[in-house]
């Protein structure tokens, strides 16, 4: 038995829209039909024989247009007029009708995601991914790389089918539920079920024991746990993250440049930020002398939030300006003594870590392995942290020694905390270097235009791990947006980087080029390419996508940088 809503308060506000919706329409027809029956006896002349029922079957036929019955034609032109009336009155009214019941009506019925998903084959499948769907699904659907997302969540999986997204609704745990997403034909299976990941590797086995099983975690702790029980692959964002901003503080201190991917030929590209009091403050990129003093090239810059490929020659290198440069080893060590604030022998050198997580952990590893004082600030009372209280305060950043440190690492849960803490932090102390993880991939303008020296987003590094473990793919990170990616040159063949077009066309920049022998050299824009040849470009994330769809190349399989 259905039970009903004790009163009309009770119902939802749909319902009730739809009650007074009724109650409107019935009255409106009511209406008409009374001015149409007095408009009938007076204007037309009709006689006590016409009755209140013909005039309603007279307005019901006109709204519903069916027809006008035996009154038509109309001798008096107000009848004429009010006819018009009650004709585009039937109009509104079916319009209203379709926007408020029928729409919603079909709209909440239930819907077959699985009748929604194309024929799968060498695909992956990807379950409860928690670090933004969107940015994988994009980054795989760009790179041409199938897939097919289980969520247990319903709302979010229809958002995301509606979206255009390969998205089921199921569980897991569930050996259907990858039955019915292919996965006798998968090439992979990604999962970062949390807590659930034991339990969703363990019934990914149970269905077919030969795919590739990659899981996601925020506790490294569980690597070999999940190895234990299949996975092939295990990544933590993290602990990367983590790592990499370690790293960027740490240069502050050296004259090291610790993250560059090799390209050949003892060539290199890095992501270097310009430091606070760095000789290079304030002057414009061509005045700059880099490639005079060092020998390395910029061929990149964040300025202000903004990536410039290639770089405004007029641009003014700022104090949250992150410069992307290419060269051997050497040109990078003292290109490092340009980019840092100048130090007096002996300076004190520390290091706050905001956030003792798993990020936080990572970094402080890095740091102290880099013989330079850290102090550790948590909201939570455990081993290794020195300072407990909420960072995002001006005591607990004033305890913690943020008005004389030299550089802030900030890891924690909540962006909005992360971006009030980084502001804090430099209105406490203006000269320190501020490093910054977020959550939410659109944040990441947010933090660099609030002032933070470097940036990277957990979904956007998540993606780009995933990347590199299915198809190779090298990755660097300032802002979480650059990328670097070899491709065949198979469509330049006989034309010169110079006439190729590629920067015009798409943004991306070829910073390298390898032979069918080998042999990797720095760029040459008068050298004719061959279809042998392959070309390193780096490039947005939006540039790279234009580049891959406008040539149809695919990153090369061979030849992994690193």
């Amino acid at each position: 038995m259905v039970s009903l809503p004790d009163s009309f308060s009770d119902l939802s506000r749909r319902h009730r829209l739809v009650a007074y919706y009724a109650v409107g329409l019935v009255a409106m027809v009511l209406f008409l039909t009374v001015v149409y029956f007095y408009g009938m006896r007076t204007l037309e002349g009709e006689g006590p024989e016409y009755t209140v029922f013909n005039a309603l079957t007279t307005v019901v036929e006109t709204m519903t247009t069916t027809g006008y019955g035996a009154d038509s034609p109309w001798s008096h032109p107000l009848m004429n007029l009010y006819v018009v009336f009650v004709q585009l009155s039937g109009i509104a009214v079916g319009f209203f009708t379709l926007r408020l019941v029928i729409i919603p009506l079909f709209t909440g019925a239930e819907v077959d995601l699985d009748s929604r998903l194309s024929p799968k084959r060498d695909h992956v499948i990807i379950c409860e991914y928690s670090r933004d769907s969107a940015v994988l699904l994009d980054e795989l659907r760009e790179l041409d790389v199938d897939y097919v997302l289980i969520s247990s969540d319903e709302a979010e999986a229809k958002a995301l089918a509606d979206d255009g997204y390969a998205v089921i609704h199921g569980s897991p745990q569930d050996a259907e539920a990858f039955e019915r997403a292919s996965i006798d034909t998968a090439r992979a299976v990604i999962t970062d079920a949390d807590d659930a990941n034991v339990n969703t590797i363990l019934t990914i086995r149970s269905v077919r024991e030969d795919v590739d099983v990659i899981a996601l975690t925020d506790d490294s702790e569980m690597e070999r746990v999940l190895h234990s029980v299949g996975a092939d692959t295990v990544l933590s964002p993290h602990g990367v993250l983590g790592r990499r901003l370690a790293d960027k503080a740490v240069e502050s201190f050296t004259a090291e440049v610790r993250e560059t991917v090799e390209l050949g030929g003892d060539i290199e590209i890095a992501e270097v930020p310009v430091s606070h009091g760095s000789p290079l403050v304030g002057s414009r990129i061509r005045e700059s002398a880099v490639r005079e003093r060092t020998g390395a090239n910029i061929i990149g810059a964040w300025i202000d939030g903004e990536l410039q490929l290639p770089p405004d020659p007029d641009a003014v290198i700022r104090d949250n300006t992150v410069l992307l440069v290419s060269g051997r080893p050497e040109s990078f060590e003292t290109l490092s003594e340009f980019t840092r604030p100048a130090r007096t022998v002996g300076q004190h050198d520390r290091i706050v870590i905001a956030g003792f997580g798993e990020v936080g952990q990572a970094a402080a590893t890095v740091v102290a392995a880099a013989g330079i004082e850290t102090t550790t600030v948590d909201i939570t009372e455990r081993e290794g942290v020195d300072v407990v209280g909420d960072v995002s305060t001006r005591d607990t950043l004033r305890e913690a020694g943020v008005d004389d440190a030299d550089a802030i690492v900030i890891g924690l849960p909540e962006d909005s905390q992360s971006l009030l803490t980084a502001v804090l932090a430099q209105e406490m102390n203006p000269d320190i270097e501020v490093l910054i993880r977020v959550t939410d991939a659109e944040a990441t303008r947010k933090a660099l235009s609030a002032g933070a020296d470097y940036v990277l987003s957990v979904p956007r590094v998540s993606a780009r791990m995933i990347a590199k473990a299915l198809r190779g793919e090298a990755i660097l990170d300032p802002g979480g947006q650059i990328r670097l990616i070899r491709v065949p040159a198979t469509p330049f063949a006989g034309s010169t980087i110079a006439e190729s077009g590629i920067a015009e066309t798409t943004g991306c920049r070829v910073v390298a080029v390898t032979d069918e022998a080998g042999k990797t050299t720095v760029v040459d824009p008068q050298r004719a390419l061959s279809a042998g040849d392959e070309l390193t470009l780096v490039g947005s994330d939006e540039s790279v996508r234009q580049f891959l769809k406008r040539y149809d190349v695919t990153p090369a399989e061979n030849g992994e940088l690193s």
